[in-house]
Order: C-alpha cells, then structure tokens, then sequence
C-alpha cells in the first residue's frame, strides 16, 4: 500500500496536482478507487485501477470515442497505463441516482421521466450512426462465448450457493445448451456500441450542457459491438431500482417512434422485442451470479438486497418463446424454493 500510495504521489505530482486536497468517492463492485481532487477552485478525479486486476486501457479507448461522438465522457487530463492511474475530468455529483432520491415529492414524477427521457434520447442518437461510426477500432465483439460466460455465473456461483452443492456438469452443460439455442437472434443483430452498463448509477445530469450533453456517462470501459436492444435493456430493467410500468412503458415508445422499422407491425419490431427479451434474461442470469460472487468471494453482501427484484424481472421475460429451453431447464434446476436470497455459511 505505502508503495502504491508513493507511486499515486509521483503521477499527481507529474500532472501537477501534487498539492491537491484528496478525499475518496464512492466505489463500484470492481476494483477501482476514486478519490476528488482540489486545488483552489479546480476540482478533477483520481481514478486508482491497480493491475493486473484492472486495465485502464479500455476506458481510455472508449472514452475518447464518446467524446468525439459529441457525448459527455470525462475528458482525461493525465493518464499513466502502466501504473493503472487516470486523472479524470469531474463531473460533479449529480448521478441520477442521487438526483432522483434528492427530487422533492411533487417534482420527482417529472424529473424521473425528464431523465430516462435524455437517456433514451442518446441512446437513439448513438443507434442512428452507422456502425464504423458508433463502433470504435478493435471493439471486441458481444459474442456467443462472452454471452455464455456471462450467464454461467449463474450456475458457477448462484446455484451452489443456495443448493448448498457445485452444479453437476450434465446440468451446467444444458443450461449452456439452452442459451445457445435462445441466443441466436442476438446474435443475428446488427451491431452497434453497446456500454453495458448504462442505468442510473452509470448516468450523470449536467444540466450546463445543452440537449444530450447534458446526460454525461461513466462506467463504460466494458462497452462492446453488441445489439442496440441491450442498453435500452439495461436501463429499463434495472438491478438496483424499481421502474413504474408507465414509466417502462413511455420510454420503450420513446425509443421505438424514433425508429421507423421498429414501429407497430414493422419488420423489425418482433425482432428487435425478442432481442430485448433474451438479452434481458441473460443480463438477469449474469446479475443474479455476480451479486451471490460479491458476497460468496468479496465479502460484499450490499447487493443481496437487489437478488429478489432481479428474479421477478427474469421471471417476466420466461414466457417469450425464444426463451423456451432456458425456461424448461430453469423449471427443472432451479425451482421455486431455490429462487431466494444466498445465506451466509450455505
């Protein structure tokens, strides 16, 4: 640590905020700290991402293609790869979360829609662009393989966790069999960036700047070529909050009137709807083995509490006929009575 806080003081030093006040930020469910830096009445963000767990490299790739996009991702003002230090521009406070926990009571119907309202709208924007524009170079692909890795997290940390035993491989290997088969229309898709994390947590309202500027982005060193249905996904199926049917709703017709195929009884409206259902699921599967790993692995039950809103949100999705086989294997693996909270010492 004294090693690390050496090197944290060299990179400040060189990028000329040695002398800045420093005091920490939140975290996230990753290995990165964040500290806000202070120097009279300028303000930046430390970003502390210790290799080899972290790689800075992604962020700062994708960062500056939302930035010459037109998007609001934090301008980076020193940067050391190696050491896995970034120095961020900082964007403030003001995540969506907080402001929609701070909204007073009569205003906060509204100010919930004005917000989903400009994060649609820049998703809208980023789907219009075609690909070579949306997708930076070398982007990796949202590909089968990554996928199913995702969604195993389910059977390799989940199911052990509340059955008390590993999962047997012939069940692993039809769960497996079953995403394969309802991931064939994902896959189908024409690709376009995808952030994959995109919900309100990941959100910022920068109300100084004009028309989707004003929705600044973090959190995005994951994005992907993937279908443009998963981060409409991700923000209207959050993990950690409960979104009003209305509210779903009026976003989901926001985004379709902005694409003219997607409308009722276009062409590519049954698809694109399949497209969300599966992906849907297969984020919720992903969620569910990532919440149990923090607390089983890391020590970090916080995100136990979110586990039954994300079963009653992949539960919705299982009557979607593309979602038939993992249905059926969901049916006979994991019944009701495993649907629940991991407990400590399972």
């Amino acid at each position: 640590m004294a090693e690390r806080n050496e090197l944290i003081g060299e990179f400040l030093r060189a990028a000329g905020w040695g002398g800045a006040v420093r005091a920490p930020l939140a975290g996230d469910a990753s290995f990165r700290r964040y500290e806000r830096l202070a120097e009279g009445t300028e303000t930046a963000v430390l970003m502390d991402a210790p290799p080899p767990q972290e790689d800075v490299r992604p962020f700062l790739a994708i960062a500056r293609h939302l930035a010459g996009l037109g998007y609001s991702a934090p301008q980076i003002l020193a940067e050391d790869p190696q050491a896995g230090l970034l120095l961020l521009e900082d964007l403030g406070d003001g995540t969506y979360t907080r402001i929609l926990a701070d909204a007073p009571a009569g205003a906060a119907q509204s100010t919930e829609h004005d917000l989903y309202a400009l994060a649609v709208d820049l998703l809208v924007d980023l789907h219009r662009r075609p690909a070579d524009q949306a997708l930076p170079a070398g982007v990796a692909a949202y590909d089968a393989a990554r996928l199913l890795d995702e969604a195993l997290l389910l059977t390799d940390w989940y199911l052990p966790a509340v059955s008390g035993r590993p999962t047997i491989g012939a069940a692993r290997g039809a769960y497996e069999a079953a995403w394969r088969e309802a991931l064939g229309p994902v896959l189908e898709a024409a690709p376009t960036l995808v952030l994959r994390d995109y919900h309100v947590d990941n959100l910022m309202w920068l109300p100084e700047r004009e028309g989707i500027g004003a929705c600044g982005l973090l959190d995005f060193q994951d994005a992907v070529a993937g279908a443009a249905a998963y981060d409409l996904m991700s923000l209207l199926e959050d993990a950690r909050r409960d979104i009003a049917p209305e509210l779903k709703a009026a976003m989901w017709a926001r985004y379709m009137d902005a694409f003219p195929d997607l409308g009722p009884g276009a062409a590519g409206r049954d698809a694109f709807e399949t497209q969300f259902a599966v992906l849907a699921a297969q984020r919720h599967a992903k969620v569910i083995g990532i919440f149990t790993r923090l607390f089983v692995r890391d020590a970090k039950p916080d995100y136990l509490v979110h586990i039954p809103r994300v079963w009653k949100l992949l539960e919705g999705h299982m009557g979607h006929p593309a979602l038939a086989p993992v249905a059926r294997w969901f049916a006979e693996h994991v019944p009701a009575e495993l649907r629940r909270v991991p407990e400590a010492g399972e």
